[in-house]
């Protein structure tokens, strides 16, 4: 890669591909090293810090995988019905006795097989009597038992660090005994917003002034990754204000957040606070919307030591380009500082059904959608307003598709798409 310091031309000259830019955030990404313990059911959509192997098996004994009967499959005819004397009743959570010679135990689903018997027949295929049962199936040893250790076995690891938990997970790890489950701490991130013309939802709006929407898209999205928000406001529109904020979000994160004022306007002041406090290491990307990104590192005046440094990406200020970006380039970001070992989201090919005549120079991830024709076949549709300002287009879509640099687009062709359930914002 490139050498690209806070004094090379090169910024101004070229757009950094998008594979680039993903590898040099990967590479700067530190992951945090703080490991805490939380209960179970506290730990949904945490990092796993260390790998967890099972103490026990799963399931602990052989048991019934539905109600029905034991019995030793040599006690039954290959050729007709049998009848057997019922010796017993054992219900799940129960233990039986062994079984006798020539008998069947009721025995109801979960419920641990008795001694010597070897098959359950499900009781579809059986008539009860009062004190007996007619066997109308042949049955074949092991038949309907779910073997001890068949799922888990006792010493294996069932999930392993930098896993993102899932519901799934926490039943995973319950299932085979564990209250509590070491996690990474959780990120601290701290956020600020450049702009006089902001306002905040509640306030009066004066000419000239907006909502600040991208205060709730970055909080969102932050606190959907299980990020703690400190949120420092909005800032003035001067470089000493700009700076005064970055310091003072750098004292108190693990990473600093903005959306605004990276770009070469002169009220755009984020880059020059960022080179005055630190290094900038990544500035424009070659994607729209979202060229303008800004990425380095701030050194803390508190900390006195120049090796000592907080992280920085400072994100478009347009409403879609602050979603998108934070999509592709910061979550994947923050994910690795997070302590997760998969950070790639998954995407698959669709079936366009829009035309694009226009090359773009950039690429381009469109906010879309799938839909389905009356004969169930899929097809994305895209916003017909991808503008940069419409974040209605995102609210609209459950996807992103990327349509490549110079890339015409027919009716049809299959394009590259990645669900918002991917992203954790769907």
């Amino acid at each position: 890669m490139k050498d690209r310091t806070k004094n090379s031309c090169d910024y101004q000259q070229t757009l950094l591909p998008i594979d680039e830019a993903l590898s040099l955030l990967e590479e700067k990404a530190i992951p945090v090293s703080d490991i805490e313990e939380v209960e179970l059911k506290n730990a949904l959509g945490r990092i796993l810090a260390e790998d967890l192997s099972s103490r026990i098996n799963v399931p602990p004994a052989d048991n019934s995988a539905m109600d029905g009967y034991a019995v030793n499959a040599s006690d039954l005819s290959p050729d007709s019905e049998k009848k057997l004397k019922v010796s017993q009743r054992i219900c799940a959570g129960q233990t039986g006795v062994a079984l006798e010679t020539g008998s069947a135990a009721r025995i109801f689903t979960g419920a641990p097989i008795p001694e010597n018997a070897n098959a359950v027949v499900m009781q579809e295929n059986c008539e009860a009597t009062d004190d007996d049962v007619i066997i109308r199936s042949k049955v074949s040893s092991g038949a309907n038992i779910r073997k001890a250790g068949e799922d888990i076995r006792e010493n294996t690891i069932i999930l392993k660090a930098g896993q993102k938990l899932r519901a799934q997970d926490l039943g995973l790890a319950a299932s085979v005994g564990f209250a509590k489950i070491p996690v990474m701490r959780r990120l601290k991130v701290a956020v600020f917003f450049t702009g006089d013309e902001l306002r905040d939802p509640g306030e009066e709006l004066s000419a000239g002034q907006i909502y600040n929407s991208n205060r709730y898209t970055m909080h969102g999205l932050l606190v959907d990754m299980g990020c703690d928000v400190i949120d420092i406001g909005n800032v003035q529109d001067t470089l000493e204000a700009t700076t005064a904020a970055m310091q003072k979000a750098a004292e108190v994160s693990d990473l600093v957040m903005t959306s605004g004022g990276v770009s070469v306007g002169e009220e755009d002041h984020i880059r020059k606070a960022l080179e005055h406090l630190g290094t900038l290491d990544m500035w424009r990307i070659n994607v729209k919307p979202g060229k303008p990104l800004a990425f380095g590192q701030l050194h803390p005046l508190s900390k006195n030591d120049p090796s000592v440094s907080i992280p920085f990406l400072g994100l478009p200020g347009n409403p879609v380009s602050v979603f998108v970006t934070f999509c592709i380039f910061a979550r994947p970001y923050i994910l690795k500082m997070q302590g997760a070992s998969n950070t790639k989201p998954n995407s698959f090919k669709v079936a366009s059904g829009f035309d694009l005549t226009v090359e773009e120079k950039r690429n381009e991830y469109v906010r879309a959608r799938i839909e389905y024709n009356e004969n169930g076949k899929s097809f994305l549709s895209i916003y017909p307003n991808q503008g940069s300002g419409v974040l209605t287009s995102a609210s609209w879509a459950n996807g992103l598709a990327l349509i490549p640099a110079e890339t015409l687009v027919k009716h049809e062709d299959m394009i590259e798409f990645i669900p918002f359930t991917e992203l954790s914002v769907g």
